[in-house]
């Protein structure tokens, strides 16, 4: 191992906390300040997903609750509401809107915890640690086949149609990100597209189609179509970017696992990109058949050569855009709350680099 590496290393590091190596991120993202205003309507929302455990069969209402009590930042529903407050006012509709989303959104979690193994979501266990991937994967599919049965509930059929399309999109960039692990051809464009669908389509419908349950015109729509899309992307390459320089105290997941998982992640694209030919052949190496401590190495190299602070500055790019979106619609307090979520986060990341 090189000395600069071992610069980087307090001592022995296993695999599973490679992120050790690195200066941490112990801070935990609060956006609460941001959402103090809607608190009473994501009360309800709350109340909305607890509700959902009586729809299913007593035989496996356990498994349901555990999923909806997960204690998440619901960011999704937050978005639905705020929009439509920024567009006119939150209706039942909105409500219905925000439930729906969020249990795709954990749909998806309880999913993504099986294919990488995690332990510990949200600071407590997973499905998967609790009850094994079988079960898991078919309660996933309940909670993903429930919201779409409450989406054929809006009286415009097009609404429902748009929030699967969107559950596809989810789906899609996920198989994708599957299928392209270990994948030395990945361009950061590629990766990019990934993300948008993953997280970034989510984060799309929540605002759009609040704005389209308020009658909105077309530029507006637009508007919030597109804030919710840099929002989606830029949260995603800040999640990545918490896998390398994270803490489970911060995150409240494992962390650690992506490139063991052959996960190639925006940091890691941004070295690739810049190496020489002799120099990515080596990476290559690593990457495919690297031992923990060559990865550690690896690692240290994405941070000392500058991939972490890239990727910190496409996020907040990312971010401005967000804002810049927002300045169609007209001025409220609700779009000076939608302004700072990106603000916030984007200061939040930029203790990263």
């Amino acid at each position: 191992m090189s000395d600069t590496a071992a610069s980087f290393l307090p001592g022995d590091v296993s695999m599973t906390s490679l992120h050790r190596a690195f200066p941490l991120l112990s801070q935990k993202l609060d956006l609460r300040t941001h959402l103090a205003t809607i608190k009473p309507d994501l009360d309800k929302i709350e109340e909305r997903l607890r509700f959902q455990v009586q729809e299913f069969d007593p035989g496996i209402s356990g498994y349901v609750s555990y999923a909806l009590d997960s204690n998440g930042k619901r960011i999704r529903p937050a978005l639905v509401l705020l929009a439509a407050q920024a567009t006119g006012k939150s209706t039942p509709q909105h409500v219905d809107l925000a439930v729906a989303l969020e249990l795709i959104h954990l749909a998806t979690l309880v999913h993504d915890d099986i294919m990488d193994g995690a332990s510990k979501r949200r600071g407590k266990p997973t499905a998967y640690a609790k009850w094994g991937a079988e079960i898991s994967v078919l309660l996933g599919d309940c909670l993903f086949c429930h919201a779409l049965k409450l989406s054929s509930n809006f009286a415009d059929a097009s609404i429902g149609r748009k929030i699967a399309d969107a559950a596809n999109e989810v789906c899609t960039g996920e198989i994708l990100q599957t299928q392209r692990r270990f994948d030395l051809k990945l361009s950061i464009p590629d990766y990019i597209k990934i993300i948008s669908m993953k997280t970034g389509a989510l984060f799309r419908i929540s605002t759009e189609l609040a704005a389209v349950l308020n009658g909105c015109p077309a530029d507006e729509v637009t508007a919030l179509r597109n804030y919710g899309d840099f929002l989606g992307i830029a949260y995603q390459i800040y999640d990545d970017c918490l896998d390398l320089v994270g803490t489970e105290g911060a995150t409240g997941k494992t962390v650690g696992t992506d490139l063991a998982k052959g996960k190639l992640t925006l940091p890691l694209l941004h070295i690739l990109a810049q190496a020489s030919d002799a120099e990515r052949e080596r990476l290559h190496g690593i990457i495919l058949h690297g031992t923990e401590e060559s990865r550690i190495e690896l690692l240290a190299q994405v941070v000392e050569r500058g991939g972490l602070k890239n990727a910190v500055r496409r996020v907040q790019s990312y971010l401005d855009q967000a804002v810049a979106a927002l300045q169609v619609l007209p001025k409220s307090g609700f779009r000076d709350t939608l302004e700072g979520i990106p603000r916030a986060v984007a200061d939040h990341v930029a203790t990263l680099a």
